[in-house]
């Protein structure tokens, strides 16, 4: 059948999973529990507008003469077994002969009179012969019911299910509404409040509330109404989704960082766009703006079929360039294994790339190891992100070794420098040197054997909540264009491929440790100050 498809299955199946799942919370919060007490006030108010003779008062038995008084509050508390099983003397855990206890925060218990209870006939199933009796036997001064200032200690007291009692308790001190509890154990059961389903003192508790019954209710038409009109489209849509895909050559380069991400990219889209042929040259994010200025300065009829990343924005004034924030990328500082150090503070890290620490003894907990810095090349995207973010803007000390590192300080009080032209060049040689130190994307740092990345003043490097963690050596990774490329050409419909919500450029820059700047966390970074 027309309508026999994969999405409409699966949508029909959500559809009978919601409404099974409805129908299942329906039934738990309907479903009797084991022993459970439930208690509720009934009533809470002042007395003071009540006038009450001597006479009276010894006739209630709670009551005196000092009841006129302006701070005086009664409160009637029912208490009642909702349970599906009775409650005998044994069930209570709590030590003694108390069973429960009733607080009123800020009031002061001065007296209490059990006014009325409920029992379960005789024939109740699985009644308990002890719960029988009258309650009120149990709800006496001798057998534990008592004051203690402002809690209500209440013996322990059988309960058939469906029996209750209720408890007219006479207050001092504190205002009517006050907070009202009751604590206590149960073998295999809870005590915990109750709220009435109707204005009826007696009434029954709601065990599903009319918020969550219509909620309920909603879920299930709104998953009904959904899995009918998919079923009811299905036969007749015949409109294919927009298609990414463009014919032509497209050229990526830049970032060496960013390189494993472009690669990844390249290949899910050529996956899919069968007559897209991509080509992947990193060699720095300076190097390919140049090279995107360079090849937009001759075309003719049209920007070049270029897409350049860098590191962080582009440096220079290029209006003819056109950008794109894409992602926000971690940067860690990477050292070799036997340096031992975990962090360091942004001083120590200004110190050791202005050239005043030497050997690593000279800081704290360090091994009697010359230091080694690891460096890129002026051009790179990554090397602009550590002066900018973590220098305060200043290059690292002008000598270096031009010829690659070989571990051994250089002359004249200053540590050995070298530049490399690629973050994998800069990682092996921090892997090689015992007293190396080098810099890269977060993601290609993790895992290199012989190597760890540093913290920065406490602060591990990762992208987990990267707004508030505190952590500052990263950045915004960008695309770059000769100009607003043509709406169907491969360099406008793969930047539409790497930045359409919910499609498989996003899961990619996630799957390779970059954040999207289209996710909520990331859009503040990415939009700059």
């Amino acid at each position: 059948m027309d309508w026999f498809s994969a999405e409409n299955v699966i949508a029909v199946g959500t559809a009978l999973l919601g409404v099974a799942a409805t129908f299942g919370a329906l039934v738990y919060e309907r479903s009797p529990r084991q022993r459970h007490i439930g208690y509720r006030v009934q009533m809470d108010t002042f007395i003071r507008d009540i006038e009450i003779s001597d006479g009276q008062a010894q006739g209630l038995g709670i009551f005196n003469s000092e009841a006129q008084r302006n701070d005086r509050t009664l409160v009637l508390l029912r208490i009642e077994n909702d349970g599906s099983r009775h409650i005998g003397l044994d069930d209570y855990t709590t030590e003694g002969r108390r069973g429960l206890t009733a607080v009123f925060t800020g009031r002061t218990v001065l007296g209490c009179a059990v006014t009325g209870t409920d029992a379960v006939p005789d024939s109740e199933t699985e009644a308990d012969p002890e719960a029988r009796s009258s309650h009120e036997e149990y709800l006496t001064h001798a057998a534990g019911l008592r004051p203690d200032g402002s809690r209500l200690h209440i013996p322990r007291v059988p309960l058939n299910k469906g029996d209750h009692f209720k408890l007219l308790v006479l207050l001092s001190g504190g205002a009517e509404g006050g907070r009202v509890t009751v604590s206590g154990g149960l073998k295999e059961g809870a005590v915990s409040k109750n709220r009435s389903a109707s204005t009826s003192l007696d009434a029954k508790p709601r065990q599903f509330s009319r918020p969550a019954q219509i909620l309920a209710s909603l879920l299930t038409a709104c998953v009904v109404t959904l899995a009918a009109i998919v079923v009811a489209d299905g036969g007749e849509s015949t409109a294919e989704p927009r298609s990414l895909c463009a014919r032509g050559e497209l050229r990526l380069t830049g970032s060496t960082a960013f390189a494993p991400v472009a690669e990844a990219l390249k290949k899910a889209y050529e996956e899919e766009c069968a007559k897209t042929r991509i080509t992947v040259a990193a060699g720095g994010s300076a190097t390919g703006i140049r090279e995107l200025r360079t090849a937009g300065a001759r075309a003719t009829g049209g920007a070049p079929a270029t897409v350049v990343f860098t590191d962080g924005p582009a440096t220079g004034a290029y209006p003819q360039l056109q950008d794109r924030s894409l992602s926000v990328a971690a940067f860690a500082l990477v050292v070799n294994d036997r340096v031992g150090l975990r962090n360091l503070t942004l001083t120590q890290v200004r110190d050791l790339y202005a050239g005043r620490i030497t050997n690593w003894n000279q800081l704290p907990g360090g091994p009697d190891e010359p230091v080694t810095l690891v460096s890129r090349v002026s051009n790179s995207g990554t090397r602009d992100v550590i002066q900018r973010r973590l220098l305060g803007g200043r290059q690292e000390f002008g000598d270096y070794a031009p010829g690659g590192c070989d571990g051994e300080p250089e002359g004249g009080g200053r540590p050995e420098r070298c530049e490399l032209d690629s973050t994998a060049q800069v990682l092996e040689a921090v892997r090689s040197y015992p007293g190396a130190i080098g810099y890269s994307e977060l993601a290609a740092a993790t895992g290199v054997r012989g190597t760890h990345p540093l913290s920065l003043d406490g602060r591990a490097p990762s992208l987990v909540d990267l707004q508030h963690s505190g952590y500052r050596y990263q950045d915004v990774e960008f695309a770059y264009t000769y100009g607003p490329p043509a709406a169907d050409s491969p360099a406008a419909r793969f930047l539409e491929f790497v930045t359409a919500p919910g499609g498989r450029g996003k899961e990619i820059i996630r799957e390779k440790g970059q954040l999207p700047c289209t996710e909520p966390e990331a859009r503040r970074l990415c939009a700059g100050p």
